[in-house]
């Protein structure tokens, strides 16, 4: 019985793993569908543009997904490997340390932007666009900690992705992300 339970959660943790890997691949193709950096004018003359304002709220909706499931994700695997975990801060800490996060800090910039994204309806085109390209510039940060945090469960709990139908694109997303930086 109690393997069984194991075997579940091992399950969960992979299936949020493959959903990591699906996140970081539509993030990227949303954010590819824009020209950067986005400008106060070019939101202006085109504020009827559906395709363009359809993409925006398509990055701010899977830049906030991804870091919620690579949260939820660093959760889950922190109680795996019998980590403390009754404060999230405890399980950013622990992953700082671990080479996984930058910093606790830059995780919770991203978390800021994060959240404006879902509570702050704004209208000034200029705020906008600094919105949008505070989070392409913040994506990096979130990639890198979605490779080494998948390394990690890897090479610690043996955990992968329950499938690899995104693998391949994770990877090369996020070996060019970092061959830019």
């Amino acid at each position: 019985m109690n393997q069984s339970i194991l075997d579940s959660e091992k399950l969960h943790l992979a299936e949020l793993l493959e959903v990591i890997q699906r996140c970081v691949y539509f993030l990227d193709a949303s954010s590819r569908k824009l020209i950067w950096p986005l400008t106060k004018e070019r939101l202006e003359t085109q504020k009827k543009d559906i395709v363009l304002f359809e993409a925006m709220e398509a990055i701010n909706e899977r830049f906030a997904k991804l870091q919620d499931t690579l949260g939820a994700a660093m959760r889950h695997a922190c109680i795996l490997a019998g980590e403390p975990t009754d404060s999230f801060l405890k399980v950013l800490s622990f992953y700082e340390k671990a080479g996984v996060l930058e910093s606790v800090a830059s995780w919770q910039l991203c978390r800021a932007a994060r959240n404006l994204a879902a509570h702050d309806y704004e209208i000034e085109y200029a705020e906008i666009a600094d919105h949008f390209n505070s989070l392409q510039t913040l994506t990096p940060l979130l990639y890198e900690s979605a490779v080494r945090f998948l390394n990690y469960c890897q090479e610690t709990l043996g955990i992968e992705p329950k499938q690899a139908d995104f693998s391949a694109e994770f990877l090369a997303i996020v070996e060019t992300k970092q061959a830019r930086e």
